[in-house]
C-alpha cells in the first residue's frame, strides 16, 4: 500500500520550530496549495487548499534557516491523521502531512551562487556537440569490436528482457 503526498505551494506563516526533552527538533506550518479552473462562464476560479505540515529533525533544522511566509516549498511525505483533546476535553481530529522530503523553491538572492540547475555549459544537446560526436565515434568502435567477438554480442542482445 502506498501513503504518498506530493505538494507544492507557499507557506501560510513563519515554521513554528520547537526542541522537544530528548533534544529532536520538529517543525510545523500551514501551506496553501491553489488549483485554477474555469467555471461555466469562462472565468478563472481559484481555490486554495491549507494543509499543516510536520517536519522533523534535520528537515526541521532546514526549514527554520530557509522557509518563511511566502516561501514557495515542495513537500513530499505521508498523510497520518490523529486524535486529541482541547482545553474543553472534546475529541479533536487532525489531518497532517509529515515530510521525509523539503525542498525551498524560492530563487536565492546574489544570482547563481549556490543554485542547484546546471548551466548552459553543462548541456549536451548545445555545448556538447563535439562530445556528442565523439560518443557515437566511441560507441561504433566499440561496436566494431564487438562484431570481432563473433556471435557472442547477438547472445548477449537476446539476453535481454525487453
Amino acid at each position: 500500500m502506498i501513503n504518498k503526498v506530493i505538494l507544492v505551494g507557499n507557506l501560510g506563516k513563519d515554521p513554528e520550530v520547537r526542541v522537544l526533552e530528548s533534544g529532536t527538533k520538529v517543525a510545523k506550518f500551514t501551506m496553501a496549495t491553489n488549483e485554477n479552473y474555469r467555471d461555466k462562464n469562462n472565468e478563472w476560479q481559484t481555490v486554495t487548499e491549507w494543509h499543516n505540515v510536520i517536519l522533523w529533525r534535520y528537515l526541521a533544522e532546514s526549514a527554520e534557516r530557509q522557509l518563511k511566509k511566502g516561501s514557495l516549498v515542495y513537500i513530499e511525505g505521508k498523510l497520518t491523521h490523529r486524535k486529541y483533546q482541547d482545553k474543553e476535553g472534546n475529541d479533536r481530529y487532525v489531518t497532517e502531512v509529515v515530510a521525509n522530503i523539503m525542498r525551498s523553491l524560492d530563487r536565492r538572492e546574489g544570482g547563481q551562487g549556490g543554485t542547484s540547475f546546471p548551466s548552459e555549459e553543462h548541456d549536451p544537446f548545445t555545448s556538447g556537440s563535439n562530445s556528442a560526436s565523439s560518443g557515437s565515434s566511441s560507441s561504433t568502435s566499440s561496436s566494431g569490436s564487438n562484431d570481432e567477438s563473433g556471435s557472442n554480442a547477438d547472445d548477449d542482445e537476446d539476453d535481454l528482457p525487453f
